[in-house]
C-alpha cells in the first residue's frame, strides 16, 4: 500500500501516544484491537509501546527532522552566529566531496553527483 508522496500524516502528541499506549498495558487490548477501535496503524501503537518501554514518555516526543541547511534560506530568526555555523558546515562537506573528486550539480531532486573526471550519477534522494 504505502504512503503517497506529497500527503501529510497526521502527527500524534505524546499525550495522545500515550493513552494508546495505556490501553495496551492497563487495558490489555493488543495493539490490532486498538487499531479497529481508533483506525490508527498497529504497526504504529507496536512501534509507540516499544519507545514508551525503552525510554517513557520522552520516547514517545516527536522527533525534529529535516535538512537544517534549508534554515540558511528560510529562517529569518536565526542569530549571525547560528547562520555562520551553518555555512560552516556546509562549506566543509562540500570541500571533503571535492577531497573525494566530485562535484554537486543542480539541486533538490535534480542533483547530481558529478565525478572531477566527467562521470555523472544520479542522487539517490539525498
Amino acid at each position: 500500500m504505502g504512503c503517497k508522496k506529497g500527503i501529510k500524516h497526521k502527527q500524534y502528541t505524546a499525550e495522545e501516544k500515550l493513552n494508546l499506549v495505556r490501553m495496551n498495558t492497563e487495558q490489555h487490548l493488543s495493539s490490532k484491537e486498538i487499531f479497529r477501535i481508533t483506525g490508527i496503524s498497529d504497526k504504529n501503537i507496536r512501534r509507540w509501546i516499544k519507545e514508551y518501554s525503552e525510554k517513557g514518555i520522552d520516547g514517545l516526543k516527536t522527533k525534529k527532522k529535516g535538512n537544517p541547511f534549508t534554515a540558511l534560506h528560510i529562517s529569518k530568526s536565526m542569530s549571525k552566529e547560528e547562520r555562520l555555523e551553518l555555512e560552516n558546515l556546509k562549506l566543509k562537506i562540500e570541500n571533503e566531496r571535492l577531497k573525494k573528486g566530485y562535484l554537486v550539480k543542480g539541486g533538490g531532486v535534480r542533483k547530481e553527483y558529478v565525478s572531477i573526471s566527467g562521470v555523472s550519477t544520479k542522487s539517490s534522494g539525498n
